[in-house]
């Protein structure tokens, strides 16, 4: 196989010169708005998704990064789409102005959750920077955490990517790797590759503010596609290998929850171990302090942090007493 090509970026102005303008909306986003900002780079502008309602009340809340922004005296655009030729055409048009006014070398990219057309990703002097959460090609798209953890990757990471017009298939910058442990869910891994994506974006600026950052082309082998995650995967289907069933636990921590019905309740699973055990899929084992054991399609799992409806997530011990669960009933789940 023929080694991947490589080409350096455009030189930019000196180290912490460069004005980097910014894209994203979560959390993950948040934090590394967070390290530009610290690092001493001039952030001319901040594009964020329009505010969500959210919470018990539905009232409309600003995103984690508009939060940050703001509070950092940052100026916010919140287009509804940035396509010229869209249902909203008004709204990128100003996104535009705002854009090219300021002016900035670089646009970074992070959980934005809008798709750059071809005049977003053309008008930085330097092109747009996307920090991507897997180890590109594997896991293009929008939900690469959960898909890792899902498909019991030994490893990810994050993959600093010059962006193109396709989708997750730009040209690698830098690329850090982490590994995926047992006790990893999506919560967890989220946050350690917050926090790498955060000190991987300012390692990049200062090697393009020096003209050093080398770009090289994704192999063409080993794409897959991290598809959004739906809540209808959550429910725990019995038939399934119990070392499937407890990556998907992990996998779906925190949202949407993997869950199993028993009686008229929807009951979420946060933690589980696989364990020895044979019977129906979906039949109770063992019931006791240290969990709930299940049958599954291939071993057991030993359920061991649950979540009634209206509750709180607890240990199993805390519900048994008020919550006995008999040996032999079978809990629901999408194969029952």
């Amino acid at each position: 196989m023929s080694r991947p090509t490589t080409h350096p970026i455009a030189t930019g102005a000196p180290a912490r010169s460069l004005r980097v303008a910014f894209a994203g909306t979560p959390e993950f986003a948040r934090v590394a708005l967070d390290a530009i900002h610290a690092a001493g780079f001039t952030v001319p502008l901040v594009l964020t998704q329009p505010d969500r309602p959210a919470g018990r009340g539905m009232k409309l809340q600003p995103s984690p990064v508009k939060q940050f922004a703001l509070a950092q005296g940052m100026p916010v655009a919140q287009p509804t789409s940035l396509r010229l030729d869209g249902k909203y055409p008004a709204e990128a048009a100003a996104a535009r102005e705002a854009l090219q006014a300021a002016a900035p070398d670089l646009l970074v990219v992070a959980a934005y959750g809008l798709i750059l057309p071809k005049w977003v990703l053309e008008l930085p002097r330097l092109g747009c920077l996307n920090i991507h959460a897997s180890l590109l090609p594997r896991w293009r798209g929008a939900a690469p955490i959960h898909r890792a953890i899902e498909a019991g990757d030994p490893e990810t990471g994050i993959t600093l990517m010059q962006m193109d017009e396709g989708l997750d298939t730009g040209d690698m910058l830098l690329v850090e790797r982490t590994p995926i442990t047992g006790a990893d869910s999506t919560a967890v891994l989220h946050d350690r590759l917050a926090a790498l994506g955060g000190r991987l974006i300012v390692e990049a600026l200062d090697q393009a503010a020096a003209g050093t950052l080398q770009a090289t082309r994704q192999p063409a082998e080993g794409v897959t596609y991290a598809h959004k995650i739906e809540k209808a995967e959550a429910a725990v289907d019995w038939t399934l290998p119990a070392a499937t069933i407890e990556r998907r636990v992990r996998a779906f921590d925190p949202f949407p929850g993997a869950n199993f019905v028993r009686g008229s309740e929807t009951v979420k699973v946060w933690q589980a171990a696989v364990t020895e055990g044979r019977g129906a899929p979906g039949e109770v084992l063992a019931a006791g302090p240290e969990g709930l054991t299940v049958a599954c399609g291939e071993g057991a799992l030993r359920l061991t942090q649950l979540q009634r409806p209206g509750g709180k997530r607890v240990a199993v011990r805390e519900l048994i007493a008020a919550w006995p669960v008999p040996v032999g009933e079978r809990l629901g789940g999408n194969a029952l």
